[in-house]
């Protein structure tokens, strides 16, 4: 309560006859807070005094708030008072006209405050007048700060109209764009069909969107999304809106991206055309030196003469060896990329499978200080597959677990059926593990990560575990790694069930096959 003569506004707040409510901009600045309503508003919004200090969504409804909303953001921009006349979704409680928002200055000019002051219901000419210029008031505000360019047209197809953001991004001075047909801004290959598609929509009242190339003051051309809408007004009069949104360097980022992915899609065929052409060339010189040094090791034609000879021909056989596996595993992998191996396919014993990449690595295992253990479930059915690419795909697999095991270590190989019918391979070591966030990077090709100074001089082309996963999937099979730092890895490899079959398929010679093939 004030004093004196001094006037008591807080009982003039509340005896309005009609609601009247104080907003103020909200801490982010694109929402406002009640400060404070009267008993008139409370009941008007059927609300109570919790109110105040939250956010208008607090006191009105959805539609309603939107509504008011839009009439805020116009009063605070032009810091005039604007009318409400029409409020949807209001209880018909009392029969009002609208709502004043008057925006109360400070000393800088800034708006304080928004009194918000309802208005009686009444149907006279000034106030009908006052309505159109406030929705014209808001719709120029919204048209000229919007961000996106705005362009529209009447019927004849000439330019009436364009925001400040067409013009900013397209380079055009407005002078030159009014009144001119709007295709002679469109790139010349497009102008035909912009021409019958502006007809349609306007005659039609058609919503339509789409890309367009608009063409720039500096003739240059930008690629654009637009967005139509029809508008009538009164004798008859339709207009078309059309907003664009400028997506050129969007465009020029997609088509840089596609070009560099076409350029090295290209060069990995080559690159793996060259190396599946290049097989026979390599291996031929490798396969003499391997050969002629393991004669003159067993002094097939005489003796050497010096012991050091003998030393250095081992040297030689044993690097040419590490050589050819090298050329042989790049090879395999690019005549995968390449597309050009075809699987020789038949049934062979699943045990006999385990049994021969055993004895082909017990030799390796046991130098190592290593045992490999075999637990294949009894009377599995027969397999249908390549024998070699998948003796391979064990080779690889059983190899890694030797590279990277300390001695005394232990590798198992299993093999069993999955309760789906899928028939599932296991290699298990425990070794030093790959680290997890890494087991991607393994089965890529190449993708070497790394090991401990113990294993460094085991490290190979890292095309071991991509080459036993491609193989995999060359017969539809999946494979997967778990694995950590430490605690050992752990390969799956799971084939489909269709490629069982019945015992009385499988072919009596398959384990003499895959026994006898040579590394």
């Amino acid at each position: 309560m004030s004093q004196g003569n001094d006037i008591d506004h807080k009982a003039l707040f509340e005896a309005m006859p009609f609601p009247r409510i104080l907003v103020k901009r909200g801490a982010d600045a694109r929402s406002f807070v009640i400060v404070d309503a009267n008993q008139q508003a409370l009941q008007y919004f059927n609300r109570s005094a919790d109110v105040f200090g939250k956010g208008l969504d607090a006191f009105m409804d959805g539609d309603t708030m939107r509504y008011f909303m839009q009439s805020l953001e116009a009063a605070v921009k032009q810091k005039k008072p604007v009318s409400i006349r029409s409020i949807p979704g209001l209880p018909d409680k009392t029969r009002l006209g609208g709502f004043w928002i008057n925006p109360v200055l400070d000393a800088g000019g800034d708006v304080m405050l928004l009194d918000l002051i309802a208005m009686p219901a009444g149907n006279d000419s000034s106030s009908l007048q006052r309505e159109r210029d406030d929705a014209i008031s808001l719709l120029t505000s919204v048209f000229d700060v919007s961000e996106v360019g705005i362009v529209v047209t009447d019927q004849n197809q000439r330019i009436i109209r364009v925001n400040d953001s067409f013009i900013r991004i397209y380079g055009w001075r407005r002078e030159e764009l009014i009144g001119q047909f709007f295709y002679d801004i469109i790139a010349a290959e497009e102008r035909d069909q912009a021409k019958r598609n502006h007809n349609e929509f306007i005659k039609t009242g058609i919503r339509s969107s789409g890309e367009v190339k608009i063409m720039r003051r500096d003739h240059n051309v930008a690629n654009a999304l637009y967005t139509t809408a029809a508008l009538e007004l009164s004798h008859g009069r339709r207009f078309q809106v059309t907003t664009v949104m400028d997506i050129t360097l969007r465009k020029q980022m997609e088509m840089t991206l596609r070009y560099a992915k076409e350029q090295a899609d290209t060069a990995n065929q080559a690159k793996s055309q060259f190396l599946a052409n290049m097989s026979h060339e390599l291996r031929t010189p490798l396969n003499a030196i391997i050969g002629f040094s393991e004669m003159m090791m067993k002094e097939t034609f005489g003796p050497l003469g010096n012991d050091r000879y003998k030393e250095y021909l081992g040297d030689i056989h044993v690097s040419a060896r590490h050589l050819l596996e090298i050329i042989n595993e790049v090879l395999d992998m690019s005549k995968i990329e390449a597309g050009r191996v075809e699987l020789d396919e038949e049934y062979f014993g699943v045990e006999q499978l385990v049994q021969a990449v055993t004895r082909m690595m017990a030799s390796r295992a046991f130098s190592s200080g290593l045992t490999i253990r075999e637990e294949v479930a009894p009377d599995l059915p027969p397999l249908f597959g390549d024998s070699r690419l998948l003796r391979q795909v064990f080779i690889n697999l059983v190899g890694n677990a030797v590279k990277f095991s300390s001695r005394n270590g232990l590798i198992v190989i299993k093999a069993h059926i999955l309760p789906n019918g899928d028939l599932q391979f296991v290699v298990q070591d425990n070794g030093i593990g790959i680290p997890r966030a890494r087991i991607k990077d393994a089965l890529e090709p190449f993708g070497q990560i790394g090991a401990s100074v113990e294993h460094q001089q085991n490290q190979g082309t890292g095309l071991g575990l991509p080459l036993a996963k491609a193989m995999v999937e060359l017969h539809g099979g999946h494979l997967h790694i778990e694995s950590d730092t430490g605690q050992g890895t752990t390969v799956f490899v799971d084939l489909p069930a269709r490629r069982i079959g019945e015992k009385k398929n499988a072919s009596p010679l398959a384990g003499a096959r895959l026994a006898g093939q040579g590394e």
